[in-house]
């Protein structure tokens, strides 16, 4: 068996933010794009995985890449948790995810966009139709973490629409490793009944 080769790990400061009032900002629909946003309640994961990966390779997320199939259906498919997916000119841009936590609580989980869909004036209109999602949840606050490996105004931006931050801790972020990449891109271009 091969020895698997592990990316070395990079060290990052995380952020937590949270809001406690939902957003007073309205921004216009982007024009010049056809946009739709669609949960997805039963999400597909070989889809999922391609939306993590295609807004996350730049900012090395991992952690639901990583996780065998069982573990992110039973993640994915909670009913605490939601994802919805952002559509420009027919074709996904980007997803968030939001997970109650509890009744009080909502977390944004996953945010963000693909690189097709920067420099259209969609990002910030994005985020607040996210947040429009999160607080229609009926919680008294919304909490989202960043960390420095994250877009370079992803902390301005979300403090902008009302979140403050809370608290920071350092942490380790291992990038996946092209032995991990080749072996996503296999399983999740199997040929339905081929066997993993």
């Amino acid at each position: 068996m091969a020895k698997k080769v592990q990316s070395a790990p990079i060290s990052v400061t995380i952020t937590a933010l949270e809001m406690t009032a939902p957003p007073k900002q309205s921004l216009p629909v982007p024009v010049n794009v056809q946009t739709a946003i669609l949960g997805a309640p039963d999400i597909p994961l070989a889809f999922y995985r391609f939306l993590y990966r295609q807004v996350g390779h730049r900012w090395h997320w991992a952690d639901r890449l990583r996780m065998d199939d069982e573990t992110l259906a039973a993640t994915l498919h909670d009913k605490r948790n939601s994802v919805s997916v952002l559509y420009v000119d027919g074709a996904p841009a980007g997803f968030f995810e939001l997970l109650r936590i509890d009744d009080d609580t909502v977390e944004l989980s996953h945010f963000g966009l693909f690189e097709r869909a920067l420099g259209h004036g969609i990002g910030k209109w994005f985020l607040l139709q996210t947040l429009y999602a999160a607080w229609a949840l009926g919680p008294k606050r919304v909490v989202v973490t960043t960390n420095s490996l994250d877009h370079p105004r992803a902390l301005q931006l979300y403090q902008m629409f009302g979140f403050s931050p809370v608290g920071t801790m350092e942490a380790e972020v291992t990038p996946l490793s092209d032995a991990e990449l080749l072996a996503l891109a296999k399983r999740d271009c199997l040929i339905p009944g081929e066997q993993r």
